[in-house]
């Protein structure tokens, strides 16, 4: 099931997102450092929906902050659309699980923010902010303050500002976390269509087994920490309505990824509690 060398390749030549022998440490004032990544390689084309999936400290939002720019790249490769990371860009677009929304603006505000300093004059920001706040299905809440929204609206808000600023690729940081199953599920059907109608980038970072079977055309299974790539499974379905996941094909991926990446997940609570003795 994983990718073989020769899909590799055939992507590399529309990698929107190149990392080549990555690894990484944190290195906190007290302490030894953590080694976080481990020589990891991957690509992801241009228009794809990755999922990065692991046990808790593997690595994977550490992974998404180094493609953010939001990192310092301390050994090997990063590379998007063709030149080096260096730093955050308009270009790669953050949402992080607890929505980040400004309390004091309202949802069209908040919207708005991203593209105040983008030299976009103000009609053209109101319009653009409009066209994703009704994209994210949130028309007529334009004027609410995030404290009077679900954590659903939130998050769609939240989408709405990361999408308005047009980045080519969107970093998703456990964007469902927070929210109730069923809340989650209809939050995961908004995420593909919107996907399907922009055709961004997508890597998107969860805990989920059947989230990361159902959104994603491939899953990234890494290991416990020290992160490494442990095996990329194809999820491509080609019906991806609500009802793939009764499917046998649907139980038979998220049932291989699962029993992969079970064993990780116990290491890494093991780790856990030797460093929570120390």
């Amino acid at each position: 099931m994983a990718d073989g060398s020769g899909s590799e390749r055939a992507l590399a030549s529309k990698a929107a997102i190149e990392v080549e022998g990555l690894s990484h440490y944190y290195r906190p004032n007290k302490g030894k450092p953590v080694h976080a990544l481990d020589n990891v390689s991957l690509q992801i084309k241009d228009r794809e929906f990755v999922s990065l999936l692991g046990p808790s400290g593997c690595g994977k939002s550490t992974l998404l902050y180094l493609i953010g720019g939001f990192l310092e790249i301390e050994q090997g490769k990063l590379l998007v659309s063709g030149r080096q990371v260096t730093k955050p860009g308009p270009d790669r677009g953050i949402v992080f699980q607890h929505f980040a929304l400004f309390p004091w603006k309202t949802v069209l505000q908040n919207v708005m923010y991203g593209l105040e300093n983008t030299g976009v004059p103000r009609k053209d920001r109101l319009e653009r902010a409009q066209h994703y706040i009704k994209l994210v299905h949130l028309d007529g809440f334009q004027d609410s303050f995030p404290s009077q929204l679900s954590g659903g609206m939130r998050q769609r808000a939240a989408l709405a500002r990361t999408l308005a600023v047009d980045p080519d690729i969107l970093l998703m940081d456990e964007p469902l976390g927070a929210l109730d199953a069923q809340t989650r599920g209809i939050m995961q059907e908004e995420i593909l269509s919107i996907w399907e109608k922009t055709q961004k980038t997508v890597v998107f970072v969860t805990h989920d087994v059947r989230e990361a079977v159902y959104l994603a055309e491939r899953v990234v299974m890494m290991s416990a920490r020290p992160g490494r790539i442990m095996e990329i499974v194809e999820t491509r379905f080609a019906d991806r309505g609500p009802g793939v996941m009764d499917r046998p094909e649907f139980t038979e991926k998220a049932s291989y990824i699962w029993n992969r990446i079970k064993g990780e997940a116990a290491l890494a609570d093991i780790g856990q509690s030797r460093m929570g003795g120390h």
